[in-house]
């Protein structure tokens, strides 16, 4: 938790006012105890009646004034916790933006956005205990014993050993219990991946009847977390009852051995009522100790998942001196001998060599798992090869920055996203600040000028997240328009007209060989017919390039191509391109 508190120095001031008027407020509640003794042993037992009421009213002053100085210390802790759970939210996801594909993979959707809401809230709380009550309740604990020492030392020893008693029972419980929160976390974060895929793929569940068994699926991680959840709560909920019978057993000795002493004469009635105040306030505060532990216990197993993400390293970084120019002359995009695995698995693809020049349109074709998406997915540097290199304009995507290397290109990815707003407000993700016309034109070449004309708000027409108001094939032509308004260098389709039908992805590829220009395209496909007409096709088999042409060329010299073709296309048809 230390790590993280440089996000606590904006907040000095608070950081020091608030324990100070906490630590005044105890001050006051300690001196509570005295003043109730002195207005029994010298008003109540003299009848002195005059004395009551002003001692009274002292009492009522310094509660007060007391409530005035915890409420400062609560503003502050309001302060302080809410800025810094913004800070470090802030500060959390603008790392989780650095980190790569392969990182985000590995520790997954649903972990990151438990740890940036759940964790983080609890970090929050722990921020807000440790202003008011972690200065508070020790000092009240040790202020309570040496004030029944000046009290009575006899009757002090009774405090002597039931505090360390008290305290002892505190760390054996924490300790049973630690193992247990650690678990709520991970178990926190399985619910919300199945609440997640629950929500995000609830069409597909639907469509197959799978409700049944995704309830139940969902039941089991909840009833997990919840047994976690209660086998902790049990063992620290010992702390009450336990603290209890160990004050109660103090306050009883206290009184036992006190009326000898009054007896006697050697303490007052007032300064036995005191010393059971005293032990009343100790069991109180032990209680609240005992909450405090278990609120910093949970945020220690918290900030450990939090640094968790701070102490990934992105897998893709910028070089010391990033290129922001290109070549112009050279090829857009050149692969030599480029291999590529993900973590833990075999080569995805295995010597891939190839050249795309300006205006070219590069169609890339394979059967599923073949390695295509992965491939195009090396050209922004979503990810590094493994061996080999990819040259962009001349320069090896290694070298160059972010910003120059993506912002040459626009990516069409195989799923359609989109983000809740406007279509207008979609499209300008692609160029900000885009005019009517610019929209207009990217809409014409992505086919979907006819539907948003249609829309009652037109270009304004609200957009739901991830665009579940639209269909499927609405979804890919807008995310086409957003790639194409951009005007890149490099235009990547991930396989982006899957959902369209056959006229409508004709009418694409028409009009985007119109109206590209000089801009180099891939376009990632299972269709033959789309691909049939690109100035070269890359035919991918499990990861290896095995063919590398024109639709003619590769109809007769690659068997794999020529496979894929009869599965799709008319014998005749096939055998009439062969003879060509």
């Amino acid at each position: 938790m230390f790590r993280l508190a440089k996000y606590l120095k904006s907040y000095k001031l608070q950081l020091i006012l608030g324990p100070l008027c906490k630590l005044i407020e105890a001050i006051l509640e300690l001196l509570v105890p005295l003043v109730t003794a002195d207005i029994i042993d010298n008003g109540v037992r003299n009848g002195d009646m005059d004395y009551v009421l002003s001692h009274g009213a002292l009492m009522i002053g310094m509660g007060a004034l007391g409530l005035c100085f915890a409420l400062v210390c609560q503003k502050s802790a309001s302060i302080a916790s809410q800025g810094f759970g913004t800070k470090l939210r802030n500060a959390m996801f603008r790392h989780i933006n650095t980190l790569s594909h392969a990182e985000l993979d590995k520790i997954g959707t649903a972990s990151l956005i438990t740890r940036m809401t759940n964790d983080i809230n609890r970090l929050q709380l722990a921020v807000a205990m440790l202003i008011r009550l972690v200065i508070r309740a020790p000092f009240l604990i040790i202020g309570a014993i040496v004030m029944s020492f000046l009290i009575d030392v006899r009757l002090a020893m009774i405090f002597a050993v039931a505090a360390p008693v008290t305290a002892l029972v505190l760390y054996l419980v924490m300790r049973a219990s630690i193992p247990y929160f650690r678990g709520v976390q991970g178990g926190m974060d399985r619910v919300s991946l199945i609440a997640r895929e629950n929500l995000s793929g609830n069409r597909v569940i639907r469509a197959f009847n799978k409700q049944k068994e995704d309830r139940e699926r969902f039941a089991d991680a909840n009833e997990t977390l919840t047994d976690i959840t209660l086998k902790g709560g049990r063992i620290s909920t010992l702390l009450n009852p336990l603290s209890y019978i160990i004050a109660q057993a103090a306050i009883i000795a206290i009184v036992w051995f006190g009326s000898g002493f009054v007896y006697t004469g050697d303490v007052t009635t007032g300064q036995i009522i005191a010393l059971v105040n005293y032990m009343t306030l100790i069991q109180l505060t032990m209680i609240v100790v005992s909450d405090l532990v278990v609120i910093f216990t949970r945020a220690a197993v918290s900030a450990s998942r939090v640094n968790e993400i701070f102490d990934t390293k992105p897998g893709i970084v910028e070089c010391d001196d990033p290129v922001s120019d290109f070549c112009e002359d050279e090829p857009a995009v050149c692969f030599s001998d480029v291999t590529f695995s993900y973590e833990g698995q075999g080569p995805a693809l295995t010597n891939i060599s190839f050249t795309a020049n300006r205006g070219e349109t590069i169609g890339i074709i394979g059967g599923t798992g073949a390695g295509k998406s992965t491939l195009v997915n090396l050209i922004p540097r979503f990810y590094d090869a493994s061996e080999g290199t990819v040259t962009v304009f001349g320069r090896d995507v290694r070298t160059c920055s972010f910003s120059a290397l993506r912002g040459m290109i626009g990516i069409v990815p195989q799923k359609a996203e989109l983000f809740s707003g406007t279509i207008r407000s979609n499209l300008e993700r692609g160029k900000p600040g885009a005019t009517d016309e610019e929209i207009a034109h990217a809409l014409s070449v992505a086919q979907a000028s006819e539907f948003v004309c249609a829309m009652p708000m037109g270009y304004d027409s609200i957009v739901s997240a991830g665009g579940t108001n639209l269909s499927g094939g609405q979804r890919q032509r807008l995310t086409i328009a957003r790639a194409v308004i951009k005007q890149p260098d490099i235009l990547i389709l991930d396989d982006s007209a899957s959902a369209l039908d056959f006229a409508t992805d004709a009418a694409l590829r028409r009009a985007l060989s119109h109206e590209t220009g000089n801009m180099t395209v891939f376009m990632v496909s299972q269709r033959v017919g789309t691909v049939r007409y690109a100035d070269k096709i890359i035919v991918l088999d499990a990861g290896e390039l095995v063919g590398l042409g024109t639709h003619r060329e590769l109809i007769k010299a690659c068997p794999v191509y020529r496979e894929i073709c009869l599965s799709q296309l008319r014998r005749e048809e096939v055998e009439e391109d062969e003879k060509d």
